[in-house]
Order: structure tokens, then sequence, then C-alpha cells
């Protein structure tokens, strides 16, 4: 199953929201920035992930937006441009 890199951003209300929210964000990418995560996911993942955070996001209040930045195979430094200091894609290890 091939794996997309994803660019997902939150703007939510309630501090309550936003913490559960980041801390499942977490168990899916890296945190880049304030409400900024990368993630890595296939079809299968990116399908839990919306599932994990549908009934954390207030339908009228918060919103969480994915980004397609294409597949997770290309360097991130292909799709992403920076002002100031560059973006480093951060470096993955696989703990046991």
């Amino acid at each position: 199953m091939s794996r997309r890199r994803y660019l997902v951003t939150y703007d939510v209300s309630d501090d309550r929201r936003r913490t559960q929210i980041f801390k499942v964000l977490h168990g899916f990418g890296d945190w880049v920035q304030y409400s900024v995560f990368v993630c890595e996911l296939n079809r299968r993942e990116h399908t839990q992930l919306v599932a994990r955070l549908t009934p954390l996001v207030h339908q009228r209040e918060d919103q969480v937006l994915f980004v397609d930045l294409g597949p997770a195979e290309r360097e991130a430094g292909q799709v992403v441009a920076s002002v100031g200091r560059a973006y480093e894609a951060p470096t993955r290890v696989v703990v046991v």
C-alpha cells in the first residue's frame, strides 16, 4: 500500500478538544509547528486518523485540514518551501 505525505493543520477553539486532537495527531505524524503536523499515511491509516478525529471536532467551531503533498517517497524539500529557517524533515526511526 503506497504512502502519501499530508500536511495537517487544525484550528480548534476549545483547549480540551485542542489537546485531544494534538495527542491523536502526535500518534500519526510529526509535530512541526503549533497546530501543524506532517503525517505519512497509507489509505487505511488516513481513514483511521479521520475516524479518530471526527468525534473530537466540533463541526461548527473547529477545523482540521489535510493537504496532500504527494507520495511519501519524494523528499520533503521538493514540496515544502520556507521563508526564514529552512524546513528539515524529521528523522524517523523504529523503536523496538
